[in-house]
């Protein structure tokens, strides 16, 4: 009988790696290969062959493929947003420029008051007559041939992204859905996104802004799947199998920590901004219970970039005030912050004569100076080769590392600092770890939480490097690097379950809140969930609801996302999800106003979340070793405080309680 293989894939900015498991035994293969920026699908199918290959399998023996993609990702982040154009209100046209104004750092800072940038310049933003209120009633009717003759403009101008917002259409999507269709039949080359699909949520400018962005990553991820799906196709057509028609599942990484088949993630584009950053955090915290530890920090270091988030009570935290790039993303998302101090992180000396370390990133092409493919600036991982704390070559060989080209830019870098190359290679690594440590506070004293409690998992191709200097830094508890950490974010691929969230905004005060209202809401909700899970092709006794709501107290500008009780609503319930929000304010602001009835709850969201489960891959066991001898591969010189000649472990041939002695001769 032959083998079904379930494949992770994740695409970095430098490595794409592979997993795949055997459903029937439970066996594990790894695999790393390239990225291929200017062709993603490329390095995609390379890794797929080379996992099967290691398997002695064909494409027919593929029972799924799950995907982590930084398509969205990266244009958003490289500001890469163009021929997007906005519709909203008449009266609204301003609603980018007002936007929300920040001190980023600080109030004395000269900048003081700053705005994001525009994501749509002035000139593409139109306006269409009608207006609801904010209960969803109609005040002006939807003015049609003011709505065609924006199409029309649209059309002419060649703009082909289109981003829908009208005033309180969380409330009432019926005036974007007829200028959703006007546009379908006047511009039908348009993509085209409404916010009441993409995030029915009050907040005008942050709804405007989703929606854009979703409209704007559209037509690169419809371009982007239809592409790997082609190859798909045509691999597993070709792979022996007796049905050429046979089309494997393919399912996408989304940011809230769940997958979504490919056919419907072109729908839902924004929803993949954190793909690869949300698999690895997923598969991080999967690694972490299974150890023991519940409550940990990550951090995952790839060639471009450092991704670090917290897991509380075994799950990565989420958030809805998140963002990617200069673009605030409203839709529930794993709780990243990311910073340029990469593999590929490129060091140089400031205008003020100090020495910096990202963000800029040599990426894949041309990669670090020790790839020998054009790099002309040193980097983190010239740095590391440098002092010796990685061999000679990556992937077993397949990736030969050139010292001497790492020297060469190095020493260019240390004479403009007059430092000795030892020293200034040790300052770019000292750098590059203070970075990923403010990254790691980031992500913990924002909800109140002392990062010193916390064990750090660190994965990615680089993650690990730093880890020593981090408890230093930080006083962690301790580390956990699991097996293959180069290939984590593959692994989480293949732990996580389809997830689809929808929410809808309905403002009112506890004491106003009307059972058969927030019933009724939350029946809608679960129905949409529902209906996709239908789709996906899960059976309705496998499908899984979870209720949450966001709740704040009267007067406050922002919430705290508190879960609901599966349950007939009543006033009951409504008294235990005040409970659960007055306790998770004190927890993360220090206090709470449960016993003050001046101080009345206002709930503001309802939401739902519609889960449909996935087999995952069983934990991984290690044989008892024999000493920790056994597994030495060999000696070389590293640069500790001075030269050193160290041990040097295979990870791979350490057993079960194998210990290693971490003394000065020892790596």
């Amino acid at each position: 009988m032959t083998p079904w293989i379930r494949i992770g894939v994740d695409t970095g900015g430098t490595f794409t790696d592979v997993v795949a498991v055997d459903e029937s035994t439970g066996r594990l293969v790894t695999t790393k290969t390239p990225s291929t920026p200017a062709d993603p699908a490329e390095g995609f199918m390379t890794g797929l062959r080379k996992v099967l290959a290691a398997l002695e399998l064909g494409g027919d023996a593929i029972s799924a493929v799950s995907h982590g993609t930084t398509v969205a990702t990266n244009k958003l982040l490289e500001g890469k947003v163009e021929n997007l154009g906005f519709i909203t209100t008449e009266g609204y046209g301003h609603i980018l420029e007002i936007a929300r104004q920040s001190v980023p750092d600080g109030y004395g800072n000269s900048y003081f008051w700053v705005k994001p940038p525009r994501i749509v310049p002035a000139d593409r933003v139109k306006t269409v007559p009608g207006r609801l209120l904010v209960d969803g009633s109609e005040l002006r009717p939807f003015d049609e041939q003011a709505a065609c003759d924006v199409a029309r403009w649209f059309a002419a101008q060649g703009v082909l992204a289109i981003g829908v917002c009208f005033l309180h259409s969380y409330a009432n999507p019926s005036h974007e859905v007829a200028m959703r269709d006007v546009l379908t039949r006047e511009h039908p080359q348009a993509f085209v996104s409404i916010s009441s699909e993409v995030l029915r949520e009050y907040r005008e400018y942050e709804r405007s802004v989703t929606t854009l962005v979703d409209a704007a990553v559209k037509p690169d991820i419809r371009r982007y799947m239809a592409n790997i799906a082609a190859h798909l196709i045509a691999f597993t057509a070709t792979g022996g199998g007796s049905d050429p028609s046979r089309r494997v599942p393919f399912y996408v990484m989304k940011s809230n920590g769940g997958v979504l088949s490919a056919d419907e993630v072109v729908h839902q584009p924004i929803t993949t901004v954190l793909s690869g950053p949300a698999a690895g955090a997923l598969g991080a915290s999967v690694v972490a219970e299974r150890a023991g530890l519940r409550e940990v920090v990550t951090c995952d270091g790839g060639g471009t970039s450092t991704d670090v988030t917290v897991v509380l009570d075994g799950h990565p935290a989420l958030t809805t005030e998140g963002s990617v790039g200069a673009y605030p993303s409203k839709i529930p998302m794993i709780d990243v912050v990311t910073v340029g101090a990469g593999g590929g992180s490129i060091a140089w000396v400031s205008p003020e004569g100090t020495l910096k370390v990202g963000p800029r990133s040599a990426g894949a092409d041309p990669g670090p100076m020790c790839y020998a493919q054009g790099g002309s600036e040193p980097t983190v991982t010239d740095a590391h080769l440098l002092l010796g704390r990685i061999p000679p070559h990556l992937l077993g060989g397949e990736v030969p590392l050139a010292n001497e080209h790492s020297r060469s830019g190095v020493d260019t870098l240390a004479g403009k600092l007059g430092m000795t190359r030892e020293a200034c290679a040790s300052g770019i690594l000292e750098i590059s770890a203070w970075n990923q440590a403010n990254a790691l506070r980031q992500v913990t004293v924002k909800r109140g939480l002392d990062v010193r409690d916390f064990h750090l998992v660190t994965f990615g191709g680089s993650g690990s490097l730093l880890a020593c200097r981090l408890v230093d830094v930080l006083e962690l508890a301790g580390v956990l690097v699991p097996l293959d950490p180069g290939n984590l974010s593959a692994y989480g691929l293949l732990t996580v379950d389809v997830r689809n969230d929808y929410v809808q905004t309905a403002v009112a005060r506890q004491s106003r809140l009307s059972v058969t209202a927030v019933q009724s809401v939350f029946d809608d909700l679960r129905s949409q969930a529902d209906a996709a899970l239908d789709r996906e092709g899960f059976a309705a006794d496998a499908r899984r609801f979870v209720r949450t709501a966001d709740l704040r107290y009267y007067g406050q500008a922002f919430e705290v996302r508190v879960e609901v009780p599966d349950e007939p609503v009543t006033p009951q319930l409504f008294a235990v999800v005040a409970d659960r929000f007055h306790e998770e304010h004190k927890v993360l602001y220090g206090y709470d106003f449960r016993s003050d009835g001046r101080q009345e709850v206002e709930w503001v969201n309802l939401r739902v979340t519609g889960v449909g489960p996935i087999r995952k891959p069983g934990p991984r066991t290690v044989a008892a070793g024999g000493g920790a001898q056994t597994a030495q591969s060999g000696a070389r010189a590293v640069f500790f405080d001075d030269w050193v000649e160290t041990a040097i472990y295979d990870r791979a041939l350490l057993g079960a309680g194998d210990v290693v002695d971490g003394g000065p001769e020892t790596c």
